[in-house]
């Protein structure tokens, strides 16, 4: 175990190993991740690989679109496949209520730059052709939108920022972090201390638990989502599929497995990651809902993980009050695979020079001091 490192990250999953390379790739290489398990053990992990731009709040709109641009390079720039089919997002409405909210969603979205665009029933069946329409009220798509393989991102960061010199110490528990003088000066660890010049609180479910080492109180909360594989089949769709009215969510992988979830308004905060004969049933029935053909398809597997959920289900980014050099990177509620390479090159550039994006500004933890406006639209 090292004595030290000029940039201590707590968590092994897209953020973290996004953040190593990319500080790496600046030259800033004296960087340790920590990981208590092994990289991808947490969210990142568990997901469905969605990354869409369609959310209701400008910051998450921007680091999406932000994102999106670096992972259409990704595999290039890394030298290693990810996966990435940009198939486009397909966000599904039921009640006029869920309409009227798309239709300023989508009005935001262009302002912003992004090419979402409403559409009829009709017109759904062109993007995925086995959809049953009487199902839905209308829906909106954006081609931009798509999906990856998380696994792959995580290796190819990591391979990428080991090959520049960062080090991955896994099976290392952080137990504890000293502070002295308005500065985290070391993470005590289950394999021994290191000294720290900053430290990254990217721990996904367990950050709330690494906050309150330093003696700060972070909102988030951990919710189980369960997700499924079924048995692969021949290709019908590159579009990943959300519904606004029930939460469900699910696309086709490069292999021809459906894979997908559904959220749980029941679901209660808590580590569990049993998975449910409850969400087989209510995901299943969604599905066929929506696409009757799929009826006929066995299910291989199925999982659960933790969303890190905040108030406003907006992420907590940036250096904490009062302890500059102790920076958040969590809250995602969802969204952490989806916006984690632009967040990186965000806090990269705090860490390097002390810049302060209007995002980071938005989106620190100091918000929750005044009135919330939260992301409306999280699904899963």
């Amino acid at each position: 175990m090292r004595a030290s490192a000029d940039v201590v990250i707590i968590g092994a999953g897209v953020t973290g190993a996004a953040l190593a390379y990319t500080l790496a790739k600046r030259g800033i290489r004296d960087v340790l991740v920590l990981e208590r398990r092994f990289p991808c053990a947490g969210a990142t992990g568990r997901c469905g690989g969605g990354i869409r731009q369609q959310f209701t709040s400008e910051s998450n709109i921007r680091l999406a679109m932000g994102s999106v641009r670096i992972y259409e390079g990704l595999s290039e720039e890394l030298d290693y496949d990810i996966e990435y089919v940009q198939g486009g997002y397909l966000m599904l409405a039921e009640t006029e209520q869920e309409l009227e909210l798309q239709r300023k969603a989508v009005a935001l979205q262009n302002e912003l730059g992004l090419p979402s665009r409403a559409l009829s029933p009709e017109e759904v069946p062109e993007i995925v052709p086995l959809f049953d329409t009487s199902t839905i009220a209308g829906a909106t798509f954006c081609p931009t939108d798509g999906h990856a393989n998380p696994f792959r991102v995580v290796e190819g960061y990591l391979r990428a920022a080991k090959g520049l010199g960062v080090k991955l110490q896994k099976f290392t528990e952080v137990t504890d972090l000293t502070v002295r003088g308005g500065r985290v000066t070391e993470v005590v660890t289950s394999r021994g201390k290191v000294a720290a010049g900053v430290v990254v609180n990217a721990a996904g479910a367990w950050s709330k638990r690494i906050a309150a080492m330093a003696g700060v109180e972070l909102p988030n909360q951990p919710v189980r989502h369960e997700i499924l594989a079924t048995e692969p089949v021949q290709p019908i769709t590159d579009v990943m599929v959300v519904s606004l009215h029930t939460g469900i969510y699910f696309s086709q992988t490069v292999q021809g497995q459906i894979v997908g979830g559904i959220g749980d308004p029941a679901e209660r905060p808590g580590y569990n990651i049993r998975s449910s004969f409850r969400f087989l049933r209510r995901f299943l029935s969604e599905l066929v809902r929506h696409i009757p053909a799929l009826g006929q398809l066995a299910v291989l597997r199925q999982w659960a993980g933790l969303y890190d959920v905040t108030p406003d289900a907006q992420p907590i980014l940036g250096p904490t009050p009062g302890l500059e050099n102790f920076i958040q990177a969590n809250g995602y509620s969802g969204h952490g695979f989806m916006i984690a390479p632009k967040v990186a090159e965000l806090l990269a550039d705090y860490i390097e020079r002390g810049e302060v994006s209007e995002d980071l500004r938005r989106l620190s933890l100091s918000r929750f001091e005044g009135e919330l406006k939260g992301e409306a639209f999280v699904v899963g």
